[in-house]
């Protein structure tokens, strides 16, 4: 396929993704980027054998320690 219609074609699918929107379904979504769903039972089953990683994954104990002065040197 030469250079020209190369381009076009990819030019052709770079504006169908821009604008063509699709209904999103959040859920899958989810489980693709994390890995697991929202209250999934293995992950707590994980967590019960492995403990110490419990809090790592802790959100409120990340809060306690989190401020935005980190943000802003982290920039």
């Amino acid at each position: 396929m030469g250079r020209g219609r190369q381009k076009a074609k990819h030019t052709k699918v770079a504006r169908e993704l821009k604008y063509f929107s699709p209904d999103t379904n959040y859920n899958a979504l989810e489980r693709e980027l994390t890995g697991h769903a929202a209250g999934d039972p293995r992950l707590d089953e994980d967590l019960a054998k492995w403990p110490e990683y419990e809090a790592e994954l802790a959100p409120e104990e990340y809060a306690d320690h989190y401020t935005p002065e980190d943000e802003q040197k982290r920039a």
